[in-house]
C-alpha cells in the first residue's frame, strides 16, 4: 500500500511575512497584558489610598468604607 504526502511549497518571503505577522500578534498580546496589569495596579493603589482615609474624609467624597471597591471598579459593574 502506498502513501502520499503533500508538502506545499512556501516561498521564503511568504514564510517571513507569516512569521512577522505572528510576531506582531504576539507583541500586541504582550502590550495588552502589560496595559491591563498596569490598570489593575492603579485600581489597587486607589483602593489602598481610599482605605487609608478616615470615615469623615470618605463621607466628604460621598463614600462609605464598604463602597470603596465598588466605586473603584464601577466601570466594570452593571448596575
Amino acid at each position: 500500500m502506498a502513501t502520499h504526502t503533500f508538502e506545499p511549497h512556501v516561498s521564503p518571503a511568504a514564510a517571513g511575512a507569516g512569521l512577522l505577522a505572528r510576531l506582531g500578534t504576539a507583541a500586541a498580546f504582550v502590550a495588552r497584558v502589560f496595559s491591563q496589569a498596569s490598570g489593575a495596579q492603579a485600581r489597587v493603589d486607589t483602593i489602598h489610598r481610599l482605605q487609608s482615609l478616615s470615615d469623615a474624609q470618605l463621607a466628604a467624597r460621598g463614600l462609605s468604607r464598604d463602597q470603596i471597591v465598588h466605586h473603584v471598579f464601577r466601570d466594570l459593574f452593571h448596575d
